[in-house]
């Protein structure tokens, strides 16, 4: 077999999800991968290149939201029960997707319970089904594909199933243009014949990567090694090389990284030094100077200053939370089914097919003789399980004063109509409190109508002073409301900080900003999230002051145009 040009110096981008589509084809049970990537060309495109480079035959299948756990796991095939008067089993999804992936849209959203069975399922390769009357194991080899369409780490791929996909690949930053010189996905039946012999020290060398990282995982260079393999058979090699072992931490170890702990003082370099030569003072190369050694390899493959966010505790490819999504789910009357249990249709939704599942293996012991009905009895209903994911509403908070409207008022109107559209396409609820003057005013109440939203801005007047404490404490307690209305709220405050009216519409800076900082407090006391954008020209002193006593972000709006302020805002939005 010829080599195989070698993969792992290839710069970042769509060559690296090409590599990594092409790893998880050569075993998909055995790898795994998260794609954090928002729907898309390049998204389906990086599928359709994966279902290419898998073998003939191969199932390619979906993962609905809110499976139930017969469809998942199998379970009752109840027109087969019902027509034979005795419990017929059917495979789930995960058995019928046995030798080929399973690809998981909005991954971020799967319930605990079904990521665990699935999980359950990944370690054992084999799917058991104990209920209703059935007993059935049925082989489920599978290849799990997790989209990550999350907004933030409170949207996250559940950790048992993060912790099993060897690969976690970021297409956000490929960019469409790109797909367009895409070669033909190559033919992968050589590599899947090749099995590379690997080193003693091959393991140790990803475990010591792996502590410098902060990892804490024991998979993870289990499954970097794994990979290691897979891309020494992609190249043809017969033995692990170091190219092999830089593309496993570029792939496997480098996403999941949570800190850098470099051996020598300083800052974190991005190309970590050599070790020293033999015979040097230091002494022989061990598991630390191999580390350092494929870092160098995988540098090419690692993102731009991944090591210096490292080293400043930052995670890699974390996505910052959209306000729209930030409400926790919680048990409703209405919204979406998440399963069914026993009890009173009176008190909630028949689920009539899971009623009908759970009386199906009784009635050759109900039916009387000649008798073709269906009986149900009490033990036998089911209602649904419903959940309605909290919503979130949006306060802007603008300073309208004569300060701001010498400033950049309109810029910051334009920044918040910007915002105003994200917030719809979300579907939050969005209100507008104005202060200037003596006191501040509701020019909106909580709505999700853009037009509306839209209108009251426009009219937003600018000039007179700033009573910058009544404006938060208007926000507060319009954020108190929304909670009590079992909504999440969160606070954006585009001022300059510079407060010249008391809470009581006396006019005084010193006891202005007092009144300030203790409306501040009161919000953050009250656990209300807030962002303080800053809109004065330069950034002030009581603008940042006013941030901390409120606990909340500060940003100083950019001297640019409102589209920039926007992505500004949406990098510093508060966790959710």
């Amino acid at each position: 077999m010829s080599a195989a040009p070698d993969p792992v110096g290839i710069e970042a981008g769509w060559s690296r999800a090409c590599l990594a589509a092409a790893l998880v084809a050569l075993d998909p049970a055995g790898t795994g991968i998260v794609v954090r990537a928002r729907p898309g060309p390049v998204r389906e495109a990086w599928l359709a290149r994966l279902h290419a480079l898998l073998p003939a035959g191969a199932p390619v299948t979906r993962l609905p939201a809110g499976i139930a756990d017969d469809a998942l796991l199998g379970g009752l095939d109840l027109p087969a029960t019902l027509r034979s008067g005795r419990p017929v089993a059917q495979a789930g999804l995960l058995a019928r997707s046995h030798g080929g992936v399973m690809v998981a849209p909005m991954a971020e959203r799967l319930g605990p319970a079904t990521a665990a069975r699935i999980a359950q399922a990944l370690d054992t390769g084999t799917v058991e089904v104990a209920r209703d009357g059935i007993s059935a194991r049925h082989p489920a080899q599978v290849g799990l594909v997790l989209l990550d369409e999350g907004e933030g780490e409170d949207e996250a791929v559940p950790a048992p199933l993060a912790d099993r996909a060897a690969i976690h690949l970021d297409l956000d930053a490929v960019p469409p243009r790109g797909l367009a010189a895409t070669p033909q996905p190559p033919s992968l039946a050589e590599a899947r014949a090749v099995r590379p012999i690997v080193p003693e020290e091959a393991a140790e060398t990803l475990c010591a990567v792996a502590a410098r990282l902060g990892i804490a995982s024991l998979r993870a260079p289990l499954l970097a090694l794994r990979v290691a393999r897979l891309h020494a058979a992609l190249a043809g090699r017969e033995r692990i090389a170091d190219p092999d072992l830089g593309a496993a931490v570029a792939l496997v170890l480098a996403p999941r990284g949570c800190a850098w702990a470099p051996d020598h003082a300083g800052a974190p370099d991005e190309s970590p030094a050599a070790p020293p030569p033999d015979g040097d003072a230091a002494g022989p190369a061990g598991p630390a100077s191999e580390a350092d050694r494929i870092l160098a390899a995988a540098a090419a493959s690692l993102p731009p200053g991944l090591l210096a966010r490292l080293a400043a505790g930052e995670r890699p490819g974390s996505r910052l939370p959209g306000a729209g999504r930030s409400g926790a789910a919680a048990a409703a009357q209405r919204g979406r089914p998440v399963g069914a249990r026993p009890g009173d249709p009176r008190r909630g939704r028949l689920a009539l097919i899971e009623t009908l599942r759970a009386a199906a293996p009784w009635q050759r012991l109900r039916r009387g003789e000649g008798e073709a009905g269906l009986r149900v009895t009490p033990e036998d209903l089911r209602i649904r399980r419903l959940i309605q994911r909290r919503e979130t509403t949006t306060i802007f908070a603008v300073d309208a004063s004569g300060s701001a409207a010498l400033e950049r008022l309109a810029e910051a109107k334009g920044a918040v109509e910007s915002l105003l559209a994200d917030c719809y396409v979300r579907r939050d609820r969005v209100a507008l409190v104005a202060f200037r003057g003596k006191g501040a005013d509701l020019l909106l109440a909580p709505t999700r109508s853009l037009v509306r939203a839209k209108r009251a801005l426009a009219s937003l007047p600018g000039g007179g002073g700033t009573p910058l404490a009544a404006g938060i404490a208007a926000a507060g307690k319009l954020a108190a409301a929304e909670r009590r209305g079992g909504r999440s709220p969160v606070v954006l405050l585009l001022t300059d900080g510079r407060a010249n009216i008391a809470r009581s519409g006396q006019p005084g800076r010193a006891l202005a900003a007092a009144d300030a900082l203790a409306a501040a407090r009161v919000l953050a006391a009250e656990g209300t999230r807030a962002l303080v954008i800053d809109t004065a020209a330069r950034p002030q002193d009581a603008a940042r002051a006013l941030a901390a006593a409120m606990a909340a972000r500060y940003l100083a709006m950019p001297q640019a145009d409102a589209a920039r302020l926007t992505r500004a805002v949406r990098e510093a939005a508060p966790p959710g």
